[in-house]
């Protein structure tokens, strides 16, 4: 359906406080910033931010909602044929190639890393946006393949998806803030998430299998090599 006039012109209001918001958090800090100070710089009044964003902390994770519903939706949209991990797997790496800002791996997450970690608050939202993405995905899981109630397996595999995204992108933003090219830990973190989503399509497996005593393990790899032949 069309975009109304009045629809439009709500959206586009909305916009311009979050960029206004997020230009000055970032210029200045989460918590050295008021709502009055961006409902100046958005030419509104603080009324009508509130209109808009619930809380202060919702100017600047204004994007949120598209995080949260992000896995479930890529999950719900895959192609005929093509499973979880692959679906997940091609969204990633197209994130990558058009430098779109959805998994965090994008000019700027250096900065945006930095005020979360500053601020308590916003520090606790991202956790609570984290348990709502791991949740959302987990019931388009049980729904995808009809699980019973009871069956914690749509959230088990949640819960991996989950946590294999969270530390690929904390990887990423963590070498950005430590100053290094984008480009250059993009061309890793392609390699990494390559063995990441493997991992996941095949299975754990006997990764981190505990041997008898230190002396028998492996110098690296999950298996022991062959003996030589005597």
């Amino acid at each position: 359906m069309e975009e109304s006039l009045r629809e439009r012109k709500k959206r586009e209001t909305r916009q311009r406080i979050a960029d206004m918001a997020m230009g000055l958090f970032l210029q200045r800090g989460f918590d050295n910033v008021t709502v009055a100070e961006v409902a100046r710089a958005a030419d509104v009044s603080v009324n009508t931010v509130f209109n808009y964003f619930r809380t202060k902390e919702d100017l600047f994770l204004d994007r949120s909602q598209d995080v949260e519903d992000l896995l479930a939706r890529v999950v719900r949209e895959r192609r005929p044929g093509e499973t979880v991990v692959e679906a997940l797997r091609r969204d990633f790496f197209d994130s990558l190639a058009s430098g779109d800002w959805r998994y965090g791996m994008h000019e700027g997450v250096d900065l945006f890393a930095r005020r979360v970690r500053e601020s308590p608050s916003l520090s606790a939202r991202l956790l609570e946006v984290g348990y709502r993405r791991e949740e959302q995905l987990a019931h388009a899981l049980a729904d995808e393949v009809d699980a019973d109630p009871d069956d914690l397996t749509p959230w088990l595999v949640s819960a991996q998806v989950c946590a294999v995204i969270r530390t690929l992108t904390r990887h990423f933003a963590v070498r950005r803030m430590a100053g290094e090219e984008t480009e250059r830990i993009l061309a890793d973190v392609r390699e990494r998430a390559e063995r990441a989503f493997d991992l996941l399509e095949r299975g754990i497996g006997d990764y981190a299998l505990r041997w008898d005593a230190p002396a028998t393990r492996p110098a690296s790899g999950n298996r022991p090599s062959p003996a030589p032949a005597e």
